[in-house]
């Protein structure tokens, strides 16, 4: 498909609600431009036919009929001018909305692998400041095309009906201003490319900043990160600047052209009339119809440099339609035979990034339905990759030749390849609380109920009991409706974890995911959301990935990865009884004194202190 027809599809595709008022604006446009045309032949005929005495004594003597005429076209002028611009405001908002609206439903259900080669700022910059300039065009410039072509057809009719060769002087003038604006048009385009992806760095600059403004603080980043933004701003400016200057450039030479197209018509018109070969009247008319082609003639340079910015910014837009989303939805889920059991296997599954090493390198284990499986291993071992697989938030079939050898080996639950199971059913049943958990700028109550809206109050307090953050949440002022502010920063690391936690929870999905999600918690509360899970959460499939021993110590499997690969398996005692990676992180994690109270007493100093049905 050619890319000019890509951009019709695209703006036919948006213009849903929008086509009436186009319409109406082209129609109310071209009104106003008759009308416009009329005022010259008011003129003509007033100082040729009144004026000049051929025969209107009546006009004459009553000229206010002929100003009230004028002032008539006018009005209407007026009134058709006002229905365009309102009817272009309407098609235009209408436009841009259905293209805002379609492209965040679009980017919402583009993978992980999409996001990770595209910067924040620039995606952002791609759904607004493009979106604006393409609004801009198809709705605002595409219309004044429409009213330019046909207020240049009308004026060239009447100035032809009165003078044929004159009228062809300033035709000549015509190709003049649209070769050069051409030309100009070619020499902006790359130039404003260059600008537009200028703009999408300084706002991934500015995105960063904002995100990351407690590291900048911490580090004392503050003079990097203004220099930072200072040669990207700097950049930006320079090449705006440069575009300013061809842009000035553009009109100087361009009102050297339109002013020897007045003279030459006035020059020759004035000798025209003085030979009689057209009226006082046709030459004030001529010369009327050529002042007003003028700046239309010279506004298709304006068009035209616009035209480039759009279709810049169509491609831009196009980048992102064009990314493959994911099949999350499934009409035909109620009729789909979906796995009964939960039960997860890997089979010799290898997996890596891009074009990197293997972060998983034929990995295969089973974790059976009700179990919770411990997860170990060192900085890129590969543990958030095992549930970024099962969760499809990366495709281990990724539809690539190139990537055959990187990516190999199945995961099912219940028997079921994961890659044949509906996005929708995977992710309702499998629910997952990150290291670094992302909480939304509204209450502590929308944050957790954010799995299930329809919670009550009751349901999303159990939930925060379970998560251990309760009595945190209470002790607020403003309790569940406590604002935590963007990113969550209001809340301590654990707080987040656990408010994070009571959202997943609130899920009530049967396999549950914790990426090193207790890491920002003490031990104790580690050990009492563990044992509230355990006592409330019976017959759930529980995957904890931790650094911490403790806190797997009680799963019923525990998988050591090394580099990827499955170094060790078994129970907490199989492993310590093995002189392996898991009884050497053991012995560094455990002093003396804690082994002994683990061995001897099982935490029984905190099982006293969480009693049965207190959580």
């Amino acid at each position: 498909m050619s890319k000019k027809y890509r951009k019709i599809k695209l703006v036919l595709r948006y213009f849903h609600g929008s086509k009436r008022y186009f319409l109406c604006a082209i129609a109310a446009s071209l009104a106003t431009t008759i009308l416009n045309a009329a005022t010259p032949q008011i003129f003509r005929f007033s100082i040729d036919e009144v004026l000049g005495g051929s025969g209107y004594q009546y006009l004459e003597e009553n000229l206010w009929l002929l100003a009230l005429v004028i002032v008539g076209v006018a009005v209407l002028s007026g009134v058709s001018m006002f229905v365009s611009r309102t009817c272009t405001a309407r098609a235009g908002e209408n436009f841009a909305k259905n293209m805002r609206d379609s492209l965040f439903a679009h980017v919402q259900r583009l993978p992980m692998s999409w996001h990770d080669k595209n910067q924040t700022g620039d995606i952002i910059q791609r759904c607004t400041s493009d979106v604006e300039v393409i609004r801009n065009f198809v709705v605002t410039q595409l219309l004044e095309v429409f009213r330019t072509v046909f207020l240049i057809g009308i004026s060239f009719a009447m100035m032809f009906s009165m003078n044929h060769k004159l009228a062809l002087v300033v035709l000549l003038f015509v190709p003049v201003v649209a070769g050069y604006s051409s030309v100009f048009y070619r020499l902006i385009a790359k130039r404003f490319t260059k600008a537009d992806e200028a703009e999408g760095e300084l706002s991934t600059v500015v995105q960063e900043n904002a995100t990351g403004v407690r590291v900048v603080r911490a580090f004392g980043r503050e003079r990097f990160e203004l220099e930072r933004f200072r040669e990207k701003n700097e950049a930006f400016a320079s090449m705006w600047i440069h575009l300013g200057t061809l842009s000035g450039l553009y009109w100087g030479v361009g009102d050297l052209i339109t002013g020897l197209q007045v003279v030459a018509v006035v020059v020759l018109g004035a000798a025209t009339a003085v030979h009689g070969e057209m009226s006082v009247g046709e030459f004030v008319a001529f010369a009327s119809y050529n002042t007003v082609l003028v700046w239309p003639v010279r506004g298709l340079g304006r068009i035209l440099s616009d035209m480039s910015k759009a279709g810049v910014s169509f491609e831009r837009v196009d980048y992102i339609i064009q990314g493959e989303e994911e099949e999350y939805r499934d009409k035909e889920l109620e009729k789909k035979e979906l796995p009964q059991s939960m039960d997860i296997t890997f089979s010799q599954v290898s997996f890596g990034y891009g074009q990197g090493e293997k972060v998983l390198d034929h990995l295969s284990f089973v974790i059976p339905q009700g179990q919770t499986f411990g997860i170990l291993g060192g900085t890129g071992s590969g543990k958030s990759t095992i549930v970024q697989l099962l969760t499809r938030l990366y495709e281990l079939d990724g539809g690539r030749e190139e990537a055959a050898k990187m990516w190999s080996g199945r995961i099912a639950i219940g028997g079921a390849d994961i890659c044949e199971l509906p996005l929708e059913w995977l992710r309702r049943n499998v629910g997952m609380v990150l290291q670094e958990p992302f909480l939304y700028s509204r209450t502590i109550r929308e944050n957790i109920a954010v799995a299930a809206p329809e919670a009550t109050m009751e349901e999303i307090r159990q939930a925060a009991r379970i998560a251990c953050v309760d009595e945190a949440i209470m002790s607020f002022a403003d309790g569940y409706d406590t604002l935590v502010g963007e990113r969550g920063v209001t809340l301590s690391g654990g707080q987040r974890q656990r408010v994070a936690i009571a959202r997943m929870l609130l899920q009530k999905a049967p396999i549950m995911i914790f990426d090193d999600s207790l890491s920002a918690v003490d031990s104790e509360t580690d050990f009492r959301i563990r044992m509230a899970l355990k006592e409330r959460m019976k017959g759930a499939t529980v995957i904890l990935i931790s650094h911490r021993i403790t806190t797997l110590m009680g799963a019923d499997q525990i998988l050591v990865l090394n580099r990827g690969r499955a170094e060790e398996l078994g129970t907490h005692e199989q492993l310590i009884g093995r002189q392996g990676i898991y009884r050497q992180i053991y012995e560094l994690q455990m002093s003396g004194d804690d082994r002994k109270q683990i061995q001897d007493n099982g935490y029984a100093k905190v099982r006293e202190e969480v009693p049965n049905g207190s959580i």
